[in-house]
């Protein structure tokens, strides 16, 4: 009987062991209530945010090509397809929209709505300084969006 309970009592102890490891638990380690947000979309991308995030530390997400940083929004870059990558940075108490100087042909416009299709050339006047071109923007009251739209060069 003693030689028939070892291997019984090893095999309980190993089934209990592996019960165990497979009943993890989860948990939830922060969560936060915010107050309103919204969604914005265009072509095959969309973004949804909150406004109130207290968990909002401003350092961006990346991956690939895209970044996103987190925080109360007002001003977005909309990715054209082909397009040179385009970025909005702070600077001091307003944004500089910006972008490779080494390419051509490519206006910036804006548009405070992307449920329409009236984008119209940014108003602010470009600055190329080798490296980039870019705008100096105020921060907008609402949403302002810009992205890069290739003229039509003859």
């Amino acid at each position: 009987m003693k030689s028939f309970s070892t291997p019984l009592l090893a095999l309980l102890l190993s089934a209990m062991l592996v019960a165990g490891a497979r009943a993890q638990s989860y948990s939830i380690d922060w969560f936060t209530i915010a107050g309103g947000g919204g969604s914005s979309a265009g072509s095959v991308y969309s973004v949804s945010g909150t406004i109130g995030q207290p968990a909002a530390s401003g350092a961006p997400m990346t991956g690939g090509n895209y970044s996103l940083t987190g925080g109360f929004w007002s001003l977005y870059a909309v990715q054209t397809e082909g397009a040179p990558l385009l970025t909005i940075s702070c600077t001091n108490s307003a944004v500089m929209v910006s972008w490779s100087s080494t390419t051509s042909n490519w206006i910036l416009q804006q548009n405070t709505d992307l449920n329409s299709t009236n984008w119209v050339t940014a108003l602010e006047a470009i600055t190329d300084n080798g490296t980039l071109e870019f705008i100096i923007a105020n921060p907008p009251v609402g949403n302002r969006f810009f992205r890069l739209f290739r003229s039509q060069v003859q």
